[in-house]
């Protein structure tokens, strides 16, 4: 049952939420939804206007968190490195703290109708171009490798932190910060100067 104490909108998005990640957006209906609030199907309506818009909210509200988690760290005068890893640990955190959200948020936004599913999609390339920036600024600093790729790079941490949802448990030994700390450990050594050097590559053509 949801939290009586929350107001009533909100208690249907966590709901709504929980059940759109258990079991997907297309296998949940409405009824089971009204069902899971205690609520009579006809009265569901009352509140929302269907159930591409919950669905519509939900990610929205998950994108406003990243937004507020991320972007403020845009002025912060930090070195990239120091940067990044607050920008890790606060994305994991973002889905550790809303895992029902995270997971209809990058799992069922696919779902969404073309007109909303663009809106997603240009959030998805402003992280992208958010993380993209931070590489640059690395490489520009001298903290990363000249020779890394900006978009592949931007890639790799996004995928390090977004697919977090799919195995990540409350209670685990791990905490979001340990998580987010030792992916941060594996990629920035793999980033910086001092590796490349140790390596002994040096750009497209080492190895070969």
């Amino acid at each position: 049952m949801p939290d009586q104490t929350k107001p009533r909108r909100e208690q249907i998005h966590d709901v709504a939420s929980r059940l759109f990640s258990e079991r997907g957006y297309h296998a949940t209906s409405m009824r089971e939804l009204a069902g899971a609030l205690g609520m009579q199907g006809g009265s569901l309506y009352a509140h929302i206007s269907g159930k591409e818009d919950l669905l519509i909210e939900i990610v929205n509200g998950a994108s406003r968190q990243f937004d507020e988690a991320l972007f403020s760290l845009r002025g912060v005068d930090l070195p990239a490195d120091q940067k990044l890893r607050k920008a890790m640990r606060r994305h994991i955190r973002v889905v550790a703290d809303n895992m029902d959200s995270a997971t209809v948020f990058f799992h069922e936004w696919k779902h969404l109708s073309p007109e909303a599913y663009t809106r997603v999609t240009g959030w998805r390339d402003s992280i992208d171009h958010f993380y993209r920036e931070l590489v640059t600024q690395g490489i520009e600093q001298g903290t990363f490798r000249a020779d890394l790729d900006v978009r592949m790079t931007s890639n790799l941490i996004l995928s390090a932190v977004n697919w977090t949802y799919t195995w990540y448990r409350t209670g685990g030994p791990l905490t979001p910060d340990d998580i987010a700390d030792q992916f941060a450990d594996m990629l920035l050594r793999g980033f910086s100067e001092t590796s490349a050097a140790g390596s002994g590559m040096t750009g497209a053509g080492a190895g070969s």
